[in-house]
Parts: C-alpha cells; structure tokens; sequence
C-alpha cells in the first residue's frame, strides 16, 4: 500500500475515533486553564490556537482562562521588584498589582486572542473588569508553620479571590460565535482591582457555567504519587486523602482546591493535562485513552 494511502487512512481513523466524542459534547461548555509551556512555546502555542478553533467549529463552547506568571515574574526583575510567594499564591502590593494589570489584560491577553484569531476562531478577550465578569473580595490565608503554632494571617495585598462571576457575560460569547478569553483580574465592591489565582478563576466559571469539563494545563504529566507515578479516575475522596497526606502541596494546592470545588458543585469531569503535549487537547477530548489525571464526580 502506498505511503500517503496509508497517511490517509490513519486519518481517517483518527476522525471516526473522535466522532462519538464531536457527537457526545456538541453545544457543552468547556472551561481550559491555559498556562504553562504551552503558553511559551511557539509550537505548542499555535497548536493550541487550533485545537480550540476545532473545538468551537465541531460546536463545543470553550472558554479560557489564562496565567501569565511567567511573564508578570519576568517584567518585575526587569523593573528590580521581588516576587514572594505563599503557597503558590503571588503576594500582590499596589506597584506589583499594575505590572499585573499590564501583563495579564494587555500583553498576554492580546497575544492569545490574536493568535486564535490568526487561524480562523473569533476569539475576544476581556478582564474579569469588563461587564464586569468577575466579582472579587480580598483573599484572607491563614497557615499553620508547626501543628503547635496559632495560625498566621498572612496579608498577600491585592491578592482575591471570587466573590461573584457575571453568568450572562459568559452565556451571551460563549454560546455565540465568540471564543471568550479571561485574564483573571477581578473588581471589588470598592473598584478596587485583584490579582486572583488562574486555576481559582478557571474553577468558578466552570462551576457557575456548569460546564461539562475543566481542563487545567500543566507542565506536568497529571497528578503524581509519591513515587511518582501518575493518577487518574479518581474521585474527590482520594483527592482530599492526597492533600491531607502532603501528596499534593505547594503550587498544585490552588490547582486542586478549583478542581475539586468544580467537581463537587456539579461539574461532570475535570482533567489536569500535560500542556507539553502537542495537540494535548485533542488528546484529552477526542481519543479513547486520553491523556493526564482524571477526577470526576461520583
């Protein structure tokens, strides 16, 4: 059989593999996290600009949610401000909350948007500010350094979290002909703006949309035991058991917290994917074996 006969029927099997998937989740909403390499690598980047414009062409209704840590974290060395973190979450004062404005709802939504749009998606970008999308209140944590310790506040400044997420804003792009893409910046009561955790924002809207997934994009294979291996099909039980048991700390403690908050308000599946993977979405959506950590609603 000649080469490009059998590169044909490959394809061919690849579609009518993904057809029961294109069929099962027409006209659900999906909410991607979006951040990680694959919001740096230019291969990577212009093959997730794709997978979403397919996504939205076979009639599923995605909506981003991006990061941009990297690149917020890149323009404050150069400006000579330091970066601290706690537990994942970036304290925010008022000179580090403009450079996130700047990089967030400018810079790095703009690039997103205009790449989707680059390969035939409508994509239209907006602030949880525009509408406005995103209610927000100040973040109040409380940590414990030793069992023994009282708990300690820690102030992280312009640091919210989500009071509110404008529903019609989302229903109106989303279910048109529209791509929203989310930097996730939100508006107190007072006007004031607040830096909030990516996954957090991602997690909210999927459960306010009731959406039908929630995939988060890392630049890990999924959900790793201590030994490294990796974990799907798990329910929001063994997840709490992971957390409990220091399995899942630091940086994926916000990631998890979103998921499992999403999947016990009523969102079907969530999936923590490896935005390293060209093509991770398609992977995930439209294959039988999939790819990443799976937890779902039981």
């Amino acid at each position: 059989m000649p080469l490009a006969t059998e590169q044909a029927l490959s394809a061919a099997h690849v579609l009518t593999q993904a057809l029961p998937y294109i069929q099962r989740y027409q006209g659900k909403c999906m909410v991607i996290k979006y951040g990680g390499n694959a919001m740096i690598d230019d291969t990577l980047k212009n093959c997730f600009a794709r997978d979403v414009v397919l996504m939205k062409l076979v009639g599923i209704n995605p909506i981003i949610v991006h990061g941009g840590g990297p690149q917020i974290g890149s323009l404050l060395e150069r400006l000579g401000i330091q970066s601290r973190f706690v537990d994942g979450m970036r304290v925010t004062d008022a000179e580090t909350m403009d450079v996130v404005e700047m990089v967030l709802g400018g810079l790095v939504n703009k690039e997103i948007v205009t790449l989707i749009n680059s390969h035939g998606g409508r994509a239209l970008g907006l602030t949880g500010k525009d509408g406005p999308l995103l209610y927000a209140r100040k973040m109040v944590m409380t940590r414990r350094r030793t069992a023994l310790a009282a708990p300690e506040i820690v102030d992280l400044g312009h640091v919210g979290e989500v009071s509110g997420v404008n529903k019609r804003v989302l229903d109106y792009l989303a279910k048109g002909d529209f791509i929203p893409v989310i930097a996730p910046i939100g508006v107190g009561d007072d006007g004031v703006s607040y830096n909030i955790n990516a996954d957090l924002v991602a997690g909210k809207i999927a459960e306010v949309m009731q959406a039908e997934k929630l995939i988060m994009l890392t630049n890990i294979r999924g959900l790793l035991n201590k030994a490294g291996d990796l974990l799907t099909g798990l329910g929001a039980e063994e997840v709490d058991a992971l957390i409990a048991d220091g399995t899942i700390s630091g940086g994926m403690l916000p990631k998890m917290d979103s998921v499992l908050d999403a999947v016990k308000a009523g969102v079907n599946r969530a999936h923590i994917i490896d935005g390293r993977i060209e093509h991770a979405l398609l992977l995930e959506l439209f294959t039988d074996s999939g790819i990443g950590t799976l937890i779902e609603r039981r």
